[in-house]
């Protein structure tokens, strides 16, 4: 009744239907997306049988907050917000790589970095770094966006002369990006937060581009909580973070990384709920909101319900 596993509306002038590892997106006369964020979970690549209730709630209106206050540095894709777990929005023809940009070497550039790399991306990286040390400056590391399997490293340089995106257009991601992640940066100050990398994705339409897809949660995101950051960075100790990494660490502890033979673990109700809570303890500290939960009505009924009225609007 509280979690959204999967949707199968039909909706008035629909033309195409897509379901993504965590979204359901509906394709509206072939000008707007209705987007359901669904409570579906994955990790490792890989969706998780059981749905986590209030889920796509937090991941949808932390990505709407972000969007509108962000929307003075780059238009985006969002014409409505109709329901906790929905945005409606306008179709844009996305760019084929995705703008990730690093404040710190944590992840996979602190993997590679450990490796012997010196250089993420084509950006040259100093030695003498630790993990989760600030870099000199924010590095933009972009991936390629793979329809299948995983995306891939690739550099600016390669970006341009394989003709991926033009030049002009590929000049200004960079600096939506460093002016998105400064703003990103400034609001996670103001909550005792250090965003610490994120990526961003971008698309056309009639000439503009726009910023589309989610941002700044902590699916897309990495945190680390600013009290303590350089205490435990001095005694080599691992930062606090805030992001859906206790998801993971649950499952290897479990004997789970999504390889050949291995079992997903036992969801009992036990850890639905307490990743549920998880996700909305991530709402409240990177908003700075209370989370309200949806009353009781049953929850695809009211989605179908506000997605009906949202389009009469269009």
């Amino acid at each position: 009744m509280h979690a959204i596993k999967e949707t199968h509306f039909n909706f008035k002038g629909q033309t195409s239907y897509y379901k993504g590892k965590v979204r359901d997106v509906y394709t509206i006369a072939d000008k707007y997306l209705a987007m359901v964020v669904t409570d579906r979970i994955s990790a490792f690549d890989v969706v998780l049988p059981e749905p986590i209730p209030f889920k796509g709630q937090v991941l949808n209106q932390i990505a709407a907050k972000f969007l509108n206050i962000t929307a003075d540095i780059v238009p985006n894709w969002v014409i409505s917000v109709p329901d906790p777990s929905v945005t409606i929005g306008r179709i844009c023809e996305p760019f084929k790589v995705e703008m990730v940009i690093r404040g710190y070497l944590a992840g996979h550039a602190w993997r590679e970095y450990s490796s012997g790399k010196r250089q993420v991306c084509g950006v040259d990286l100093p030695d003498g770094l630790k993990e989760n040390d600030r870099l000199p400056e924010p590095i933009i590391t972009p991936t390629t966006k793979a329809s299948i399997g995983h995306d891939e490293d690739i550099s600016r340089e390669d970006i341009l002369a394989r003709g991926i995106i033009a030049e002009d257009d590929y000049l200004q991601l960079e600096n939506y990006t460093r002016e998105l992640f400064k703003r990103g940066t400034e609001i996670a100050a103001e909550e005792g937060l250090i965003l610490v990398d994120t990526k961003y994705e971008f698309g056309k339409a009639d000439g503009t581009i726009y910023l589309i897809d989610e941002i700044h949660t902590p699916d897309s995101s990495r945190y680390f909580y600013s009290d303590g950051y350089e205490q435990r960075q001095m005694n080599n100790e691992p930062q606090k973070q805030l992001s859906k990494e206790f998801v993971r660490k649950w499952l290897i502890e479990n004997g789970f990384q999504g390889k050949d033979g291995q079992v997903i673990p036992d969801m009992t109700p036990e850890i639905i709920n307490s990743i549920s809570e998880r996700y909305i303890e991530l709402y409240q500290q990177i908003t700075g909101e209370v989370f309200i939960k949806p009353g009781e009505e049953d929850v695809l009924q009211r989605v179908e319900r506000n997605i009906n009225n949202a389009l009469t609007e269009l």
